[in-house]
């Protein structure tokens, strides 16, 4: 055995690290915060959950109402269009709408929003579909303001946010999508050429143009600026996925906007939702009726109100039990903001409201305000669960393709995401990526945002 000489490089001792002032830490919490919301979009599944809740709020109040459509919000409504345009020509309102009176025009811009209610909903081209469907909801909630209920101002403002949300990573065709060009990357395929993307983008171009242009869209700053900005970056985004590398610099700092604006956005949409259940819990409280505990007796006993009369009387018969649910609501409304940092309390009070706008959808005849609140209440949701039922659909949705004819059953083995074999080659959710599974909502990290994930101001 050789023992080193004092001289050799093996005996050196190692350098020390340079002395760092008292009081400092190495990646400190602020700079470990600052990493967290630059290097990924937090909140994955709570922000899918949301984007297809609303979705399917708004869809299926427009399939309800398409009977009553031209009586509601189309030329026979009794809040006729000259009527419309002279209020949003006051309030600098948008709707696409009032560009003209033409039931052609009314069908045309009903069935868009339709269709992007749709394809949002099943995370398909969530960048178009997501500013698509804000400007339906904003155009139809504009025409005839007087129409709808609370659950209206809850879709009309959620509608904004998604637009700036990464709302497609998983539970989406978008993701499914990102998942199959990964695989043939790591093959060493090309992706597949994107046909639809950049069609989508210079049909819309043009419509864009021609409403700044002509003013048609609205007397706002905001909104013209985002739509401007939004579609400006969609073709900044193509190229750098087009000449870029993975590992670019520019690609890099695009993925940092993003994220940046994903996660301040989440937090908007969270404390929106606090916001609205501290103002209803406080004013509740001022209210005479709820101060006695009869607040609840009365619509029980309004017909217009009363979907299931018979269950209405039974449940309004109960003096004990009205008093009950009409200081229960106002306690959780009025605890919930404060009970977020204890994640027990907090899902106990979730579950809570959950079941309240349940029963409000059931025994009041309101089942869109109920669906808009319950998609809202769903970013509070925890990770865990999220997972869990993503994975309990996955395996539904296998035992029942498994009983039809063949084609169909091939499908599902071979290719289906979250099965051996299939899009993402390994277990989990429908049309999800890899869970990164935190525990809570909003702190696990997904893998950084590609050309097909999600949507957002660049990418």
């Amino acid at each position: 055995m050789t023992i080193p000489s004092p001289a050799s490089p093996a005996a050196a001792p190692p350098p020390r690290p340079p002395a760092r002032p008292a009081g400092a830490r190495p990646g400190g919490g602020p700079a470990r915060a600052l990493q967290r919301v630059t290097a990924s979009a937090l909140g994955p599944y709570q922000s899918a959950v949301v984007r297809i809740g609303f979705a399917a709020t708004y869809l299926f109040f427009l399939v309800r109402e398409v009977p009553n459509r031209h009586e509601l919000y189309g030329p026979d409504s009794p809040w006729h269009w000259e009527l419309a345009r002279r209020l949003t020509d006051g309030n600098d309102a948008f709707s696409v709408l009032m560009w003209s009176d033409s039931t052609v025009w009314f069908e045309a811009v009903y069935a868009i929003t339709l269709l992007s209610a749709t394809a949002l909903m099943l995370g398909w081209r969530t960048r178009t579909m997501s500013v698509l469907f804000m400007v339906g909801v904003l155009s139809v909630q504009n025409r005839s303001i007087f129409m709808g209920d609370g659950g209206d101002n809850v879709v009309h403002l959620m509608a904004i946010y998604l637009v700036l949300t990464r709302c497609g990573q998983v539970w989406s065709l978008d993701a499914r999508r990102a998942l199959r060009d990964a695989r043939r990357a790591a093959a060493g395929l090309p992706p597949v050429r994107d046909i639809v993307g950049p069609v989508l983008w210079v049909v819309l171009g043009p419509v864009l143009v021609a409403a700044t242009a002509l003013g048609g869209l609205g007397g706002t700053w905001w909104l013209p600026a985002l739509l401007w900005v939004l579609w400006l970056s969609a073709a900044v985004w193509w190229a750098v996925n087009l000449y870029q590398p993975a590992a670019g610099q520019f690609r890099a700092l695009l993925d940092v906007l993003a994220n940046l604006a994903h996660n301040a956005t989440l937090a908007v949409i969270m404390a929106e939702v606090c916001l609205i259940y501290a103002t209803a819990g406080w004013y509740k409280i001022q209210g005479t009726r709820w101060q006695d505990g009869t607040a609840l007796y009365y619509p029980l006993n309004l017909d217009y109100f009363t979907p299931w009369p018979a269950l209405s009387d039974l449940l309004g018969a109960g003096g004990l039990m009205v008093m009950v649910l009409t200081y229960g609501t106002v306690i959780v409304q009025v605890a919930f903001p404060f009970t977020l940092f204890n994640r027990r309390v907090k899902n106990v009070l979730l579950v809570a409201m959950i079941c309240e706008h349940a029963g409000i959808a059931l025994l009041l005849g309101l089942p869109f305000f109920s669906m808009a609140m319950i998609a809202a209440d769903a970013v509070f949701l925890p990770t865990v669960f999220l997972v869990w039922l993503g994975a309990r659909v996955t395996a539904g949705r296998r035992r029942l393709l498994s009983g039809l004819p063949g084609p169909w059953r091939t499908r599902e083995r071979a290719g289906a995401p979250g099965t051996p074999g299939g899009e993402n080659g390994s277990s989990g959710p429908a049309w999800s990526g890899a869970a990164r599974d935190g525990g809570e909502g909003g702190t696990e990290e997904p893998r950084r945002g590609g050309g097909g994930e999600g949507h957002t101001l660049v990418g």
